[in-house]
């Protein structure tokens, strides 16, 4: 039996994942789950699941859970470390932004399997989460539906034959605008993804495909490669390719559901039964990307050419532009104007440590909100 921390549990990923483990009881155990302020939902799943240690970020939830539970419980953000570092065979991190790396540095201190679901550690500091993980011969395994299905396909050749890897993306709800369009997109427009149920951040992440962006430098860093594509797939059947060297593309395919992602991850190397709807093999088109448009993946690949601290800052500013978008503070095409104008504004230079990766984040990301609040 695998014993698993969920990090992030409350939100869409962390759910879907409890499912798994409620399907399989004989397979998976939870020893920790964490939440940032649903302390109802994350009391509910503790005393369901028996979970040994139970963490809330938000500190005035804090009480609350203590008087509920019957296990350890933490708070604040030392709650992501700690829940991190229980005993436990696979650590899920299903939180949204650059503090999941919290959790990330924590599970390979403790020498214990990732299941990763959380795009921004890599992206702000691949270099070293990749370095440390081999140092502590720490597998990293993706869980985004895009990084699983090249996984999976990697299985049929040799990395010395790989040529490329091909990242499938939806196109968000506003594929089909025009500029004048995007000029009066709502928040509650673009949290609307035309084929995944997700959280608010990674919803307006899709619709101005910095998404595609942040996966392309994730893809970097989990399969030691730059030579990265992506093509518009609506239908969201295939979910990554890869091409190798000669001539053959090995696509993974299934019914849109991030139950699957999950489970493959959770029982590598075996595969189990799911409730994954059955695929039907619809008409499945491709279309070129918009970049003229929606310029943020290539914003993105530029980034990952200059290295340093250069994702970090891109990072930290596009949390902040979303979060101010959201809060009507900003327009939805000021989102990929702000993080181009930080990037031009900003120092890149070299780092060799996690506290220099959050100081980035938190200036970039603080100075951002102090702007436009």
């Amino acid at each position: 039996m695998k014993r698993i921390a969920i990090i992030g549990s409350t939100g869409y990923i962390g759910t879907q994942a409890l499912q798994i483990v409620e399907k399989y009881p004989d397979k998976f155990k939870v020893a920790a789950l964490t939440a940032n302020s649903n302390s109802e939902l994350l009391i509910a799943q503790a005393k369901k699941f028996k979970s040994d240690y139970a963490g809330i970020c938000n500190a005035d939830e804090y009480r609350k859970v203590k008087d509920s539970l019957a296990c350890e419980v933490g708070c604040g953000t030392e709650c992501l470390k700690d829940a991190a570092s229980v005993d436990c065979d696979i650590v899920l991190v299903a939180v949204v932004g650059c503090v999941g790396l919290i959790s990330v540095l924590a599970a390979i201190e403790k020498g214990t399997t990732i299941a990763l679901a959380n795009k921004e550690p890599l992206v702000a500091a691949g270099e070293l989460v990749t370095k440390l993980a081999r140092e502590k011969g720490v597998e990293l395994l993706p869980v985004d539906s895009e990084h699983s299905a090249i996984w999976q396909c990697l299985r049929a050749g040799h990395k010395s034959d790989l040529k490329r890897l091909i990242l499938t993306a939806s196109g968000g709800p506003f594929y089909g605008y025009d500029k004048s369009k995007l000029f009066s997109v709502t928040p509650e427009d673009a949290v609307k993804h035309p084929t995944w149920q997700m959280g608010k951040k990674i919803s307006v992440d899709s619709a101005t495909m910095m998404n595609k962006g942040l996966e392309i430098i994730e893809a970097r860093w989990l399969f030691d490669t730059l030579n990265i594509d992506y093509v518009i797939h609506p239908q969201s059947i295939i979910h990554s390719m890869v091409e190798f060297c000669d001539g053959s593309v090995i696509a993974q395919m299934s019914s849109p559901d991030m139950r699957l992602p999950i489970q493959t991850a959770f029982s590598y190397p075996e595969r189990l039964e799911s409730d994954v709807k059955p695929l039907d093999f619809c008409n499945m088109t491709f279309l070129s990307p918009k970049e003229d448009l929606f310029p943020l993946p290539k914003v993105a690949k530029k980034c990952l050419q200059t290295g340093k601290t250069a994702p970090c800052v891109m990072n930290a500013a596009n949390e902040a532009a979303v979060a101010l978008f959201l809060n009507g503070k900003i327009s939805f095409l000021q989102i990929g104007e702000l993080v181009q104008k930080t990037l031009d504004a900003a120092t890149v230079r070299e780092y060799g440590s996690a506290q220099e990766i959050f100081a980035v984040h938190n200036e970039t990301y603080e100075k951002l909100m102090m702007d436009y609040n």
